[in-house]
């Protein structure tokens, strides 16, 4: 039976998979306007630290107000209504709750909602990736000893991207590369909330009227955002990462597969089953016509002949040598497809990804000259951004993660494109987060 078919069995029976939803922002109102169209669902609650600004979304996704006028929880689920509070906590412990989808952004408080969550018995679709990207293999595992499911969420690529992974070895195809694209330059792991703008193409008076969130944005465009994605699909899937961080290979569609292939056939990988970003610009910075920048895709290999010539008689888009394939999804929906991992984890028991080891890890990477005395600002800010590092490598070293670098002091000075460590910064030692990622360090041997 499908996905959609038992939702609208759990629907008949008036038994529809109870949601509490963490932060009612850009993604979580994604979700918000698909959830009145999905039948067998029904969102209970919503907390937020602003709930005025949580009622302000729900208005602008559509929402009737009559909706969310229950006084509490209970009071929404006798009459099909949603509350909406700032209380996260009186949320995750209800005992009505059967998925909680994390979409704060914040990933140190994520790490206390997925923890409570686990501790009262609830399922977590987890959104804020940068959290999965510095303890998401420790918090499956907590997540398992609870006997509940953690997952990543679909619609954000990382999950997309294991999708496609998962697909390729099903299907009986060794996964030669995978990963998502991206608008690259080297020079933009530099830039800053002031200078994202310019390289997007938007002038901040565009951007303000937009009501655009500039560290946000310069999140993606310093390559952070796609270490942390790249992150959580090598710890998802197995698949190794570069030794020196993202390449960025420009390229279109169709020379993916030539690209994603080792480098002793030509393309830049140090060897098969690895992670990668595919750049939307050339060198030079001409936009590539046929892009894959807000998509996803998987290479694989045809390793008999057969193989390669079904490929070649079903006209498939291949290397020069016919034996490399991609596939690909060219855009992602981001909040608008969240749905999938609330049914697959509350009816199948399946996560739409979910970290199986420890490969991968986004260490903090200085944009500057840095002082002692200066203040992290964390990813998309103007101090440090994200460089994607073998977890062997990032331990061996003492990598300060990116999720962990916000608020945090510097007490030795650190030269531009160097990567921080915990001896570098003053670190706040009694947040779950911190306590969670020492936990990970000392439990899980990195995958070499």
């Amino acid at each position: 039976m499908s996905l959609y078919q038992q939702l609208q069995r759990r629907a008949a029976e008036g038994r529809p998979v109870r949601v509490g939803l963490i932060g009612a922002g850009k993604f979580g109102s994604m979700y918000l306007a698909q959830v009145p169209r999905t039948p067998g669902v029904h969102l209970a609650a919503i907390a937020d630290l602003s709930p005025d600004g949580a009622r302000a979304n729900l208005a602008r996704v559509g929402w009737e107000a009559g909706r969310t006028q229950a006084t509490s929880i209970d009071e929404g689920l006798k009459h099909g209504t949603t509350h909406i509070g700032d209380d996260w906590q009186a949320m995750v412990r209800h005992p009505a709750i059967d998925v909680v989808v994390e979409c704060t952004g914040h990933p140190i408080a994520a790490v206390d909602h997925c923890l409570e969550a686990f501790a009262h018995g609830k399922h977590v679709v987890n959104v804020t990736v940068e959290a999965d990207a510095f303890c998401g293999p420790l918090l499956a595992r907590r997540a398992a000893e609870a006997g509940v499911i953690y997952s990543l969420a679909f619609g954000d690529q990382p999950a997309l991207i294991c999708d496609l992974v998962d697909w390729a070895r099903t299907c009986g195809f060794p996964v030669v590369a995978a990963g998502r694209g991206h608008k690259w330059l080297p020079h933009f792991c530099t830039s800053t909330p002031e200078t994202v703008w310019g390289y997007y193409g938007l002038t901040p008076e565009q951007a303000k009227r937009g009501g655009l969130n500039p560290k946000m944005f310069n999140s993606f465009l310093d390559g952070s955002k796609p270490s942390i994605e790249s992150t959580a699909v090598a710890n998802a899937t197995g698949l190794a990462v570069p030794s020196g961080g993202l390449l960025y290979p420009p390229g279109s569609i169709d020379e993916i597969p030539s690209l994603t292939r080792p480098r002793s056939e030509g393309g830049v990988l140090e060897k098969k089953g690895m992670v990668e970003v595919i750049s939307s610009l050339r060198t030079d910075g001409t936009p590539i016509g046929y892009d894959i920048r807000m998509g996803v895709w998987v290479t694989v290999e045809a390793e008999t002949d057969y193989i390669k010539h079904c490929f070649e008689e079903y006209n498939a888009q291949t290397d020069d040598s016919g034996r490399y394939f991609t596939l690909y999804k060219r855009w992602h929906l981001i909040g608008l497809e969240v749905g999938m991992s609330v049914a697959s984890v509350a009816l199948r028991g399946e996560p739409t990804g979910v970290a199986t080891g420890w490969h991968a890890d986004v260490v903090a990477t200085a944009k500057r000259d840095l002082k002692p005395g200066e203040v992290l600002d964390g990813e998309g800010g103007y101090t440090v951004w994200g460089k994607l590092q073998p977890a062997s490598r990032s331990v061996a070293i003492g990598g300060l993660p990116l999720g962990l670098a916000h608020d945090v002091k510097l007490v030795r000075p650190v030269a531009q494109g160097q990567c921080l460590t915990w001896n570098d910064v003053a670190m706040d030692t009694g947040t779950h987060a911190y306590r969670i990622r020492q936990q990970m360090e000392s439990l899980l041997t990195p995958a070499g």
